[in-house]
């Protein structure tokens, strides 16, 4: 019992942190494993967690008025081939290839969430701001740059966030507010694709993702209506020291 209680925290905490900007998943598929779980199997089950947690932000996002959902379900559905190979290739690695493979990505997010953020140097915004037309080129680059957001999406989805944010913040001029709230429908577009084709593969932990999910329903909601920065740093560090104790049980232990 106490297995699903941690769970349930794990979803809360992971949940907050995709909403906010990404990285929540490098808590719950560890923990995950850390409970027994192999790795590929941790990381198929942590699909039933995130469907639900982007419904929910959808939801909250919506009902502060960011609900360009003509725009999301494009961008969405450009993300659904890569997400369908990706999760399939992932549901054929073998379990051990796939924990050292976890690892190195797992660095990797370290080491790029230890960069200056640029993003933490301009304010919020709220929802009264104004959102200028995309140009076109953007929109297509936008929209092809999906494909290869869909394949790392489906096949691991951890970083997933930080992968979203730049191209819709940057490439297509978003503000923060309303990169995360199409941010939160694209994950939840390929995501459906991602469990099906894992369902069809391996034998996935319903009791497990089902406890983790009402965690990050919660999480989730509470960032989508939160949208502050504060405590950045320290969330930062404590997933730092989080990270380098997982990739010493992936590779060590």
């Amino acid at each position: 019992m106490w297995e699903l209680g941690l769970l349930f925290i794990t979803g809360i905490a992971t949940g907050f942190l995709n909403v906010m900007a990404g990285g929540g998943s490098l808590l719950s598929v560890p923990v995950m494993i850390f409970l027994g779980v192999p790795g590929t199997v941790a990381n198929a089950t942590n699909r039933i967690a995130i469907l639900p947690q982007n419904i929910a932000a959808i939801a909250a996002f919506a009902r502060k008025g960011f609900k360009n959902f003509r725009l999301s379900f494009t961008l969405g559905l450009c993300t659904l081939p890569g997400a369908l190979i990706g999760s399939y290739v992932a549901s054929q690695i073998p379990n051990d290839n796939f924990n050292v493979l976890l690892a190195v990505i797992m660095l990797a997010v370290l080491i790029i969430m230890s960069l200056p953020d640029s993003h933490s140097e301009n304010p919020t915004p709220s929802a009264n701001d104004t959102q200028t037309a995309i140009p076109k080129s953007r929109m297509i680059w936008g929209h092809v740059l999906m494909v290869a957001i869909g394949f790392w999406g489906g096949f691991i989805h951890i970083g997933v966030g930080f992968l979203l944010m730049p191209v819709l913040n940057r490439v297509m001029q978003m503000d923060l507010v309303t990169t995360n709230s199409h941010k939160v429908f694209i994950v939840f577009v390929y995501t459906i694709v991602a469990l099906l084709v894992f369902s069809s593969q391996l034998s996935l932990n319903w009791t497990y993702g089902l406890a983790l999910a009402a965690g990050t329903v919660t999480g989730g909601t509470l960032a989508a209506n939160v949208q502050i920065k504060q405590g950045v740093g320290a969330i930062k560090l404590t997933l730092n020291i989080v990270i380098v104790a997982f990739i010493i049980k992936l590779v060590f232990f």
